[in-house]
């Protein structure tokens, strides 16, 4: 079913994106409140815009495909995690709220407002910015995944950097990681990631 993410374009078919303009927090907050603990829409909120997302099995294949082998890499180096999957973040005096598709604490979980590492797939254009909405809410490393590369970007300030590495998981080669996800089922991925990082001295 994965085979074909690397050639994606990313022609807007896959997910259903919907922006509202002139949002108030009070309406966000009652959207999220009828919209209860059921997994979608995904809202996106930023500065009195509201994004609801409806995900594709792709999108949602994909971003559990990824979080599996973060998970599989952190196990295999000793790293304390805990996956917080689309936990609804939000702070009313930055106007910014959002879900993001995976998203990870690494150490202790108590007293966590906001995940370490929050990851997004881009598997349609349009729709809202996350990146600012995330630097808005502080978390210290995004991740995108597009058209078959991840992409890292790591909160200096009040702003997001590019960078070529990840810095909460030192050493973990996103290049190889994402090399592993066009395979035919999520189990096949696994086996042949966590056996090539035990081939890799450590």
């Amino acid at each position: 079913m994965l085979a074909h993410l690397q050639e994606h374009d990313d022609t807007p078919t896959e997910d259903g994106i919907t922006v509202l303009h002139d949002v108030s927090w009070a309406d966000y907050e009652r959207i999220l409140e009828m919209r209860g603990e059921a997994p979608v829409p995904r809202l996106t909120y930023l500065e009195g815009e509201l994004e609801f997302m409806t995900p594709s099995l792709p999108h949602e294949s994909i971003k559990s495909r990824i979080g599996m082998l973060v998970e599989v890499w952190c196990l295999e180096k000793d790293i304390e995690f805990s996956a917080g999957g689309s936990w609804t973040i939000k702070k009313k005096k930055a106007k910014s709220g959002l879900e993001p598709d995976e998203c990870y604490i690494f150490g202790k979980v108590k007293g966590s407002k906001r995940p370490d590492l929050a990851i997004e797939v881009v598997w349609t254009s349009g729709g809202l910015s996350k990146l600012d909405a995330y630097a808005k809410l502080g978390v210290k490393e995004v991740w995108f995944w597009r058209r078959g590369r991840i992409s890292v970007h790591v909160l200096e300030g009040e702003a997001y950097v590019d960078s070529a590495s990840s810095r909460l998981l030192a050493g973990i080669d996103l290049v190889q990681l994402a090399s592993y996800l066009d395979r035919d089922t999520d189990s096949q991925a696994i086996r042949e990631y966590r056996a090539a990082l035990l081939a890799t001295p450590r």
